[in-house]
């Protein structure tokens, strides 16, 4: 069934599924506040707390692809309103938990609707809007809810732990859930996909690449932990590796493929993931190991700490909404790419010079705002190179592939670069060198290498990518 949306009526849709998405981008964060009180509560260990937020990544990273698929095929509207309705009842599960199990176990459950709702929306906005001009604007405000999204949910979780308890930063979505639902409902007329009668999903792929990623989630969120040269970390990698190429091998064979392997020699889409990979690496890392150094190394209590990162989550909002568009339509989506990661390559650098006795105002503050203006306005032509070759069957599928590989990357390269970090800081403590010279030696080694990292991404974004042809003009028939 074909779905028409056009004129204004396309706006107030891209509010509701941006919405949909702002509930899943505060999740990711608004849990890291709450977790001393939930531990507390709960009687977690350890590392028994840490599970509350691991459960939610595994099933987060493994399903985006299976996610993504179903929209296509299935139809788009349909899988958003069943995402927002699981992460809805898993929310309202998690704020009623009062044992360690249930609560765990709906976390999984959350991460299940939220990697649907991720997938979908992505892929309708992009049918939603065709014309170049409002495909940018359409995707610079899907970027700043990514950005901005993040630091409502630090403020938001602190707010809600402080004054009622940690319960409310999940009953919270409960109301706005439902909201969601009704508003889908009216905004979004439903249709039945693009599946084939009678075709079948291809059931042996979407085990083996859910399992697949699962299990590479799972050995890089351990891996600090269980070291990477561990029995563990090696079984668990190995056996990822396994799936990956039985996934392969079943997609070359099977009448109607999971993911067709045609779609990932995309070349736009390719190297858009390897992008993606570097960058969500050295920002993720940038994210924890800033705070780290400010808090250890400088001195700031919390509320400093979040005070300080407000600058470059205010700049990088604010250039996804507005500067990021007119960029993209001024000087091209390769050009964007590439100058804003330049930046964000500047500011990285700028905190590997960071001293002992650093100050806010000459050895913070810049690297902050060139890495906010840098991220800002990167992620609308990321995301506008990723999808732009995709034909509108499969662009479910490239959602969840383009979400993966920032979900993917981000874990590797938090978990590499502080792995890295603290090998530094061990051998400089060894050395004889003070606590805070030896904790600030690791953070400038980690923020090098996500210099570099983030340098060969603006080197492939900026050089690599093939300039896009103009999408054709006009309103575009998105299938639900």
């Amino acid at each position: 069934m074909t779905l028409h949306i056009e004129g204004r009526a396309r706006w107030p849709a891209l509010i509701l599924l941006c919405l949909g998405e702002l509930m899943i981008v505060l999740d990711t964060t608004i849990v890291n506040v709450a977790l001393p009180s939930i531990r507390a509560d709960l009687g977690f260990t350890e590392t028994g707390l840490v599970w509350v937020v691991n459960a939610y990544m595994l099933t987060f990273g493994g399903c985006l692809l299976l996610g993504g698929r179903l929209g296509d095929l299935y139809g788009y509207r349909r899988l958003f309103l069943a995402g927002i309705a699981l992460f809805t009842v898993a929310s309202l599960a998690c704020g009623l938990a009062h044992t360690q199990g249930l609560l765990v176990a709906a976390r999984a459950v959350q991460g299940v609707g939220g990697a649907v709702v991720s997938a979908v929306a992505l892929s309708l906005i992009m049918n939603l809007f065709t014309e170049p001009g409002e495909r940018a604007r359409a995707m610079g405000v899907y970027g700043f809810v990514c950005a901005g999204g993040g630091s409502i949910g630090v403020l938001l979780g602190g707010v809600l732990t402080s004054l009622l308890s940690w319960h409310w930063i999940f009953l919270v979505n409960i109301p706005v859930g439902l909201a969601i639902c009704a508003a889908c409902l009216a905004l979004l007329p439903g249709g039945r996909g693009r599946r084939v009668p009678g075709q079948r999903l291809d059931v042996a792929g979407a085990v083996t690449i859910t399992a697949a990623l699962m299990l590479a989630v799972y050995a890089i969120v351990g891996g600090n932990a269980a070291g990477w040269g561990s029995a563990q970390s090696l079984a668990l990698l190995g056996a990822s590796a396994a799936l990956l190429a039985a996934f392969l091998a079943i997609e070359s064979r099977v009448a109607a493929p999971l993911v067709p392997l045609a779609l990932l020699r995309l070349r736009n889409l390719a190297i858009s993931n390897v992008v993606g990979v570097l960058w969500a690496a050295a920002m993720f890392a940038w994210f924890f190991l800033s705070a780290l150094y400010m808090q250890l190394v400088l001195g700031y209590d919390a509320m400093q700490v979040g005070l300080a990162f407000l600058p470059s989550n205010l700049i990088m909002a604010g250039c996804s909404l507005g500067l990021s568009a007119w960029v993209v339509m001024r000087f091209g989506i390769r050009s964007t790419l590439g100058g804003g990661l330049l930046l964000a390559t500047v500011g990285l650098a700028l905190f590997a010079l960071a001293p002992v006795d650093g100050r806010f105002a000459l050895h913070v503050l810049p690297g902050m705002l060139l890495l906010g203006v840098g991220a800002g306005i990167a992620l609308n032509p990321l995301l506008l190179a990723a999808m732009g070759d995709v034909k509108p069957e499969d662009s479910g599928l490239a959602s969840g592939v383009v979400n993966t590989a920032f979900m993917m990357g981000g874990a590797l390269g938090l978990a590499i670069l502080a792995s890295l970090a603290d090998a530094r800081t061990q051998a400089l403590r060894e050395a004889g060198a003070p606590v805070q010279a030896a904790l600030n030696g690791g953070y400038q080694l980690a923020f090098w290498v996500s210099a570099v990292g983030a340098l060969a991404a603006a080197l492939l974004g900026g050089l690599v990518l093939r300039p896009a042809p103009s999408p054709s003009v006009g309103a575009q028939a998105v299938h639900t």
